[in-house]
């Protein structure tokens, strides 16, 4: 089990980040800072580069908390909260990622839920620094707070209706 959870955080994690580096430079395929200012704006987000650089720099630490499992509540938290905009942004798309859906940021909005969950396993920063087994009341708070945190930021920063404006939110 603790080989899955493992490989689970890694790859779930390191996407998030990568995600996040796309947003805020050139690197993995990203558009640099001004790119990621300009899909925020697309996506119906006021709020111009400090949008961008707070929702990249968050999906960076998220994905590497996660990743490493440390303080793992926290990241989850983050990760979930940073996805639920996305799939928020991708709504309108429906499901289906070739349509521009929902489908990738909802599987790691749930893929970071089971994180909580089932805790970081053995292997994991968390476990390392006797930090595991979070309480039930902080894992069910992350999973609550994560998504409430990205709905409360989408209406915040939101232009007009929540569900966006267009393309590749989150």
């Amino acid at each position: 089990m603790d080989a899955g959870l493992l490989v689970l955080r890694l790859v779930a994690g390191l996407l998030i980040a990568g995600h996040g580096v796309q947003k805020v430079s050139f690197r993995l395929g990203g558009h640099g800072l001004a790119g990621g200012t300009e899909e925020f704006r697309q996506d119906g987000f006021r709020g111009g580069r400090l949008t961008a650089l707070v929702a990249g720099a968050s999906q960076i630490g998220a994905g590497l908390f996660l990743a490493a499992g440390l303080l793992t509540p926290g990241a989850v938290a983050a990760a979930m909260g940073v996805m639920t905009v996305a799939t928020i942004v991708k709504w309108r798309h429906g499901l289906w990622v070739q349509n521009d859906g929902y489908e990738y940021p909802l599987v790691l909005v749930v893929t970071a839920a089971v994180l909580a969950l089932t805790g970081p396993g053995r292997w994991s920063a968390d476990h390392a620094l006797g930090l595991t087994p979070w309480p039930l009341w902080i894992t069910l708070a992350a999973i609550v707070l994560g998504p409430v945190g990205g709905l409360l930021a989408r209406v915040v920063l939101g232009r007009g209706p929540v569900g966006g404006a267009s393309s590749a939110g989150g």
